[in-house]
């Protein structure tokens, strides 16, 4: 294969099968360009990792002048600019005011709190003997745990799904999409509006109050933190949890070894995070100069992706990667990304995981796939990777 398209990406095989596809791209095609991405794709560990630390790949557009023509008018007059828009030292200010937040330490003061939102949302329907276990489970509890962080009343959070939803789906109409954007950004506004007359003890009322060494948020930047908190603090957990479930209710021999020993529970949520790759391709970055690699010309101003879901089976890195196996060590995989820009959730995600698929397995051990695995939808994205539905019983 010399030649891709973005729609080569979205197949339903290579959403629900992706190890043997990316596996042929590492044998053959270390790097290839994608036509409606307009962007090089890296397939092998050892280039993703390249890619995610070396600086001569900006974050930042603004820095290539060549590209603001071209620039996605999807934001109408809004210029977002989040923590993976920018690089140091705009970076470092930004990630530096947001990170105490999400500490190791401050996220372990959530788990009681975790996990009476994991109870509850059992406790509906535990009595029904089946449910989605998107729209039921694995949606509302991360959106649930970031939107009490960020103090959203419960009562706003479901138009959320709508929004975000139009935002990542490339099947959504670009009117529609601009749509759900403008609402979201016209919510962002109001409930920044109201935590500076009203402040409580939540993360959005921290942010609008930060400063650090005298530097606040500007009001561009506290929106764009807001959306970006919002938007990656559940999507990607979403997928966590679902494409968790799914890799676990297919290989009945890793669900029974960790229903029958929980202390695997942290290993194995690392290793669902590397197997399912929840984000399956890098955000994007750009050459700030030429540069060769393989054989190929990667052009100044060319954007250039890593495969995380090839790279995170890549056997030159990990031995037999495209096996799940739950007790496997020394997982160093590339889920979270690498580098200054890896994600500052991450601590939240893997306490979400834990806790999700312990209590799961443990309240509903009977759990099954309620219909055939082959026909089940996925997200028309290709930088996530996750279910749309995913109906069990038990």
């Amino acid at each position: 294969m010399t030649e891709m398209t973005i729609n080569d990406l979205l197949t339903q095989e290579v959403k629900s099968t992706p190890h043997a596809f990316y596996a042929r791209l590492r044998s053959t095609e270390p790097i290839i360009y994608i036509e409606g991405l307009d962007a090089w794709l890296l397939t092998t560990y050892e280039d993703a990792l390249w890619l995610l630390k070396d600086p001569r790949f900006t974050k930042d557009r603004r820095k290539l002048a060549e590209l603001e023509e071209h620039r996605d008018e999807t934001w109408g007059t809004f210029d977002l600019r989040t923590l993976l828009m920018v690089d140091p030292p705009d970076h470092t200010r930004l990630r530096h005011l947001v990170s105490k937040a999400f500490s190791p330490r401050m996220i372990e003061h959530q788990r009681s709190h975790i996990q009476q939102i994991t109870n509850d949302l059992l406790d509906a329907v535990q009595a029904q003997g089946a449910m989605d276990l998107i729209a039921d489970f694995a949606y509302p509890l991360p959106l649930t745990v970031i939107s009490d962080l960020l103090g959203i009343p419960v009562a706003d959070r479901q138009q959320f799904r709508g929004w975000t939803q139009a935002m990542v789906d490339l099947t959504t109409e670009r009117q529609q999409r601009t749509d759900a954007i403008q609402q979201f950004l016209n919510y962002i506004k109001i409930l920044l509006d109201e935590k500076r007359a009203h402040p409580d003890d939540d993360l959005t009322s921290g942010l609008v109050q930060a400063e650090e060494n005298g530097d606040q948020l500007n009001e561009n930047e506290l929106i764009s933190m807001l959306i970006l908190l919002i938007i990656a603090g559940h999507e990607t957990t979403v997928n966590l949890v679902g494409n968790g479930t799914l890799a676990l209710l297919q290989h009945p021999d890793q669900l029974y070894l960790l229903q029958q020993d929980p202390e695997l529970l942290p290993g194995a949520v690392e290793e669902l995070l590397r197997y399912t790759s929840p984000v399956s391709l890098s955000d994007e970055r750009w050459a700030s100069e030429d540069i060769e690699w393989h054989g190929k010309l990667i052009r100044k101003g060319q954007q250039v992706l890593a495969a995380l879901i090839s790279a995170n089976a890549d056997p030159q890195h990990i031995q037999a990667g495209e096996i799940l196996d739950i007790t496997r060590r020394k997982n160093q995989h590339l889920a979270f990304g690498k580098g200054i820009h890896a994600c500052l959730g991450a601590p939240l995600a893997r306490l979400e995981g834990q806790i999700a698929f312990g209590t799961l397995l443990r309240r509903l051990p009977k759990l099954r796939l309620a219909g055939d695995p082959t026909h089940l939808g996925w997200k028309r994205n290709p930088i996530l990777r996750g279910v749309t539905s995913l109906p069990v019983i038990f």
